[in-house]
């Protein structure tokens, strides 16, 4: 790992040929873009496993309690479209810090 990483900053400081100051920037900027990408899989690996978790106890509870199974479905929906939600503007950060941090 350690070796990827420091592959990564010497491609940064060979890409950019305006001095140390650059060469400093860039390597900060490759490395906060493989944080900011990291980030945006961690954000989807969590919310698919919240969503799968709610759906799971959903199917659970409508097997238990089938009459009560509308209100646990619309229950189900509600969590799942805040989680989704949450997501998104995690997703949306992440993205935007990658922007800002290449450029």
């Amino acid at each position: 790992m350690l070796e990827l990483m420091s592959g990564v900053l010497f491609a940064g400081s060979v890409l950019t040929a305006g001095g140390e100051e650059a060469a400093a920037v860039s390597q900060w900027g490759a490395l906060g873009v493989i944080g900011a990408t990291l980030g945006a899989g961690i954000i989807v690996v969590g919310a698919g496993l919240g969503i799968g978790r709610i759906g799971s106890c959903a199917c659970e509870a409508i097997a238990r309690q089938p009459e009560a199974g509308q209100r646990i479905f619309t229950s189900m929906l509600l969590a799942s479209a805040l989680i989704e939600g949450g997501m998104l503007l995690g997703l949306i950060i992440c993205f935007l810090a990658m922007w800002r941090l290449s450029a």
